[in-house]
């Protein structure tokens, strides 16, 4: 129930960022490359803007189950300077994008378009996203989903919206494809505030904190899963960042750069309803957690995996098969683009797959309030066996004959299934051994902090 409206919030804010590849794919190969680069530096953002995310929302639901009204406006205003640090990191990287594009040693006119739209799309966005982070955080904190649900669908239908008219209408061309992006995203927030404010407005009324507890050191618990969780994200950064780097060095670089732009954007596409679930999986556990129920944490992750599993072989699976090819006339202009992103999308259901265990046993971890197993496996995918696994699979398939492209792909592949089985094997591990712990927390809780809140309105 909780994770269904994250489910359709997260298709739709994962094809808020494909809308951009379609639109771009109408101006040809070049300018889908330069999208296509800007990935490792919206996972970077990503990477803050989840990170940040899930501090404040565990802070913020332990708050209101406590009645600690005081504690609550202690940790927003805390996250509202942490804010105030990212917005203009940010837009100082949209300005590097502009200003360094043409010393990454790409085609030129992938280098002026990347510098157009890295500029506008992440300086832009650093004034609209992360300032989400907090409505977000306030309105998921009361359990109330939907909102995050819409938010995400107005963001997106501007998104269209501005995209067809910049596109067609002014000819703005990525100029116009990074805008409607950053103008999207703030009628997302603007929706959520008053969500959230009439949330907070509701709780208030019902005068119902009556524990004036406050933190003695409230960036600390708010940055103890805020940084494994940001540092998770930001290896997904370097693993896209080093992607680009090593298909900029093969002969037809600008279709090799596009292809597998093309392919990430599909891959995260149709993993999102894994990503949406793994987002209800970390209250789901945390308050299992909390009432001994160690029973109930394994079936439901075991559930989780298990649909997420079917999802791939009966859903992603066919439709790849069936409209990879047609996915890759659409996106793609030259006949050398098309055929590599052909091929990639056939992989697209193993590397959705390959992902389901690693995706949901991090935030069954943090539900347990163990934030490091999470930033562990991460750094033994993305710093231990992406690289090698990648060089691997890319000189075989040049030895083979086959594009070093797919080979590539299918060492990255390889290295996902490994760090799943392993995280696997630890959470099952972890949770033979959690029943006394469990049990002990469970007797250590109040009637006061035990007390659910009061039902959204």
């Amino acid at each position: 129930m909780m994770a269904a409206p994250i489910v359709v919030s997260f298709v739709m804010r994962s094809a808020f960022t494909l809308v951009d590849t379609v639109y771009a794919a109408t101006l040809g190969d070049a300018a889908v490359a330069a999208v296509g680069l800007s990935i490792p530096l919206e996972f970077l953002m990503i990477a803050c803007w989840v990170g940040l995310s899930t501090g404040l929302t565990s802070q913020l639901s332990q708050a209101m189950g406590a009645r600690q009204g005081a504690r609550i406006e202690q940790v927003l205003a805390v996250t509202r300077r942490l804010v105030w640090g990212l917005v203009p990191v940010f837009t100082a990287i949209g300005l590097g994008c502009f200003f360094f594009a043409d010393r990454l040693g790409l085609a030129p006119e992938v280098a002026r378009l990347f510098a157009v739209y890295g500029s506008v799309l992440i300086g832009g966005s650093a004034f609209t996203s992360f300032w989400s982070i907090l409505p977000d955080s306030i309105v998921k904190a009361h359990h109330d989903t939907r909102t995050t649900m819409w938010a995400g669908i107005w963001s997106n239908v501007i998104n269209v919206v501005l995209n067809t008219i910049f596109t067609f209408v002014f000819h703005w061309g990525v100029f116009g494809i990074a805008l409607s992006t950053v103008v999207g995203r703030l009628g997302g927030l603007v929706y959520a505030l008053r969500k959230a404010a009439a949330h907070e407005n509701a709780r208030k009324a019902r005068h119902i904190d009556t524990d004036p507890t406050l933190d003695p050191a409230p960036l600390q618990s708010l940055m103890s899963l805020a940084v494994p969780a940001a540092l998770t994200y930001g290896l997904m950064a370097v693993e896209a960042s080093i992607v680009n780097r090593l298909l900029a060095t093969l002969p037809d670089s600008t279709s090799a750069i596009a292809a597998y732009g093309i392919y990430y954007r599909v891959v995260q596409f149709a993993v999102m309803p894994i990503i949406a679930t793994s987002v209800a999986v970390l209250p789901f556990v945390a308050r299992r957690f909390g009432a001994g129920d160690v029973a109930g944490v394994r079936r439901g992750l075991r559930e989780a995996i298990l649909a997420g599993i079917g999802y791939c072989l009966f859903l992603v699976l066919p439709v790849m098969l069936l409209s990879g090819g047609w996915i890759a006339h659409r996106l793609a202009e030259a006949e050398t683009t098309v055929h590599l992103t052909r091929l990639a999308l056939w992989l697209a259901p193993l590397a959705a797959l390959s992902l389901v265990p690693f995706q949901l046993c991090r935030p069954a971890f943090e539900g347990l309030q163990r934030g490091r197993p999470g930033l562990v496996m991460a750094m033994f995918r993305y710093v231990v066996l992406m690289v090698p696994f990648a060089l691997l699979g890319k000189a075989v398939a040049e030895r083979a004959g086959a594009p070093a492209l797919l080979g590539l792909i299918v060492g990255l592949i390889a290295a996902s299934a490994l760090a799943s089985a392993v995280f696997l094997v630890w959470m099952r591990r972890a949770l033979r051994t959690l029943r006394p712990a469990a049990a002990a927390a469970a007797a250590a809780i109040t009637p006061s902090s035990a007390a659910d809140p009061a039902p959204a309105p």
